[in-house]
């Protein structure tokens, strides 16, 4: 039989049709490659920890923070509520263990997850811990995976009776809200018959926090420290790289991790601007301290306790400088008086609310906006003569103890946690 050949016009379309898939291909490969490189590429310093890691954890974060600000551009909802929903989407049912009893129920109107282990002979007084998770007033839960394993870890760990609160989030409330709720948590709580209902010692409860979840347990303790009707006080405060200050901006940790996963200088400035329910077109104004400039006569006095040239080592004051305006927009102030509000910024309290807070333990990162909040913290409590005990990781990120269970298992994580839990077993 005679073999039979493809005309050649035949051989020139399958040519050029190859020709075409080649350079779709090779299109689509360098547009994946500049996706990638966009949101996973961003420069690290050599010692934070595991950077290539960090690096793919905040590019995720990035992600699917545009997607949200997309879905609410196109009105599918508030982008804070879709990033909460994403973040939280994960939330687990109270489960119980042979050692450890666990609980979801309301505190006076709030909601809370109760943590109790059963290690101890029936009847025997335990520690207490109340915690209060992070999230930049508007993230995260007490039932997510995140924050029900830390306080199971924590409960196992220490053998106490650990309080997690499920607060009301931004943008559905802003200050003082939140504040509100967890205070009316931690006075419930701190009731004789409820403490009675969980055994727990009343001399040996502490309140914890993280983040936005630190802020709040710092203002929280001094609340109920200044309340002359409260009988039963808290014995420890724990705070994990806190925000304490909306007045400075431009501290040295600002200034050197402006652009640091996981939490950037900006987006600091809008998760505060959306817990104060201020307007996001005043990020600006924030950003180079238009808001606590020199001719505003209420912020001088209060920005000299967080003057970070006094409160700060060399080794994190480097060679940055202040950032203080002669001529602002001192009518923000005015307009938004809970910028000054020692509610949303425990750091600028007076020494007289300091000198009667209790023993404290303070975590700071050196990779995180927030480094100098906490320290500026832990210098005037022990200016006050409170007993403080600040833990630094040189290697750490804002966030970092959150990360601890795979795919997200980060080293420095793991070791805040453990050495937090042993400062807690160890003073509680």
């Amino acid at each position: 039989m005679k073999a039979t050949t493809l005309p050649k016009f035949g051989l020139f379309l399958c040519s050029g049709h190859e020709e075409v898939k080649m350079k779709v291909a090779s299109a689509l490969i360098t547009a994946v490659a500049a996706f990638t490189a966009y949101y996973v590429y961003r420069p690290m310093p050599s010692t934070v920890s595991e950077p290539w890691k960090l690096m793919l954890l905040d590019a995720t974060f990035r992600c699917a923070q545009d997607l949200c600000n997309l879905a609410d551009y196109f009105g599918l909802g508030h982008h804070l509520k879709i990033l909460h929903y994403m973040s939280s989407f994960e939330k687990n049912d109270p489960v119980s263990s042979g050692n450890l009893k666990v609980t979801d129920t309301i505190f006076d109107g709030v909601e809370v997850r109760v943590f109790e282990p059963s290690s101890e002979p029936h009847g025997t007084l335990k520690r207490s811990i109340v915690y209060i998770h992070g999230g930049g007033w508007a993230l995260a839960s007490a039932r997510s995976s995140t924050y029900d394993g830390l306080c199971r870890k924590v409960s196992e760990e220490v053998n106490a009776v650990v309080v997690s609160i499920e607060y009301r989030l931004v943008p559905d409330v802003h200050f003082p809200t939140p504040l509100n709720d967890v205070l009316t948590a931690t006075k419930y709580f701190l009731h004789p018959d409820v403490l009675q209902k969980y055994s727990v010692d009343p001399d040996r409860i502490a309140v914890s926090g993280d983040s936005a979840g630190g802020n709040l347990a710092a203002a929280v303790c001094q609340q109920l420290t200044e309340n002359p009707n409260q009988t039963i006080k808290l014995k420890l405060q724990a705070l994990v790289y806190p925000a304490l200050q909306i007045l400075d901006f431009n501290t040295p940790s600002y200034q050197q991790n402006t652009d640091m996963p996981v939490l950037s200088r900006l987006g600091m400035i809008k998760y505060w601007l959306d817990y104060l329910n201020v307007s996001l077109a005043l990020t600006h104004s924030m950003l180079v301290n238009n808001h606590t400039s020199l001719d505003s006569g209420e912020t001088v006095a209060l920005r000299e306790r967080l003057n970070w040239n006094t409160l700060l080592p060399v080794s994190f004051k480097k060679n940055y400088k202040p950032v203080v305006q002669s001529i602002g927009n001192p009518s923000l102030v005015q307009k938004f008086p809970a910028l000054l509000d020692a509610r949303a910024s425990p750091l600028i309290a007076t020494k007289e609310t300091l000198q009667l807070l209790p023993k404290t333990y303070i975590l700071t990162c050196e990779h995180d906006v927030l480094r100098d909040d906490g320290t500026m913290f832990a210098k005037r409590l022990q200016e006050a003569g409170i007993d403080v005990t600040h833990d630094h990781y040189d290697d750490g990120f804002h966030g970092c103890m959150s990360f601890t269970t795979w795919p997200t298992y980060f080293l420095v994580g793991a070791r805040a946690r453990d050495g937090y839990v042993k400062w807690l077993k160890e003073n509680l």
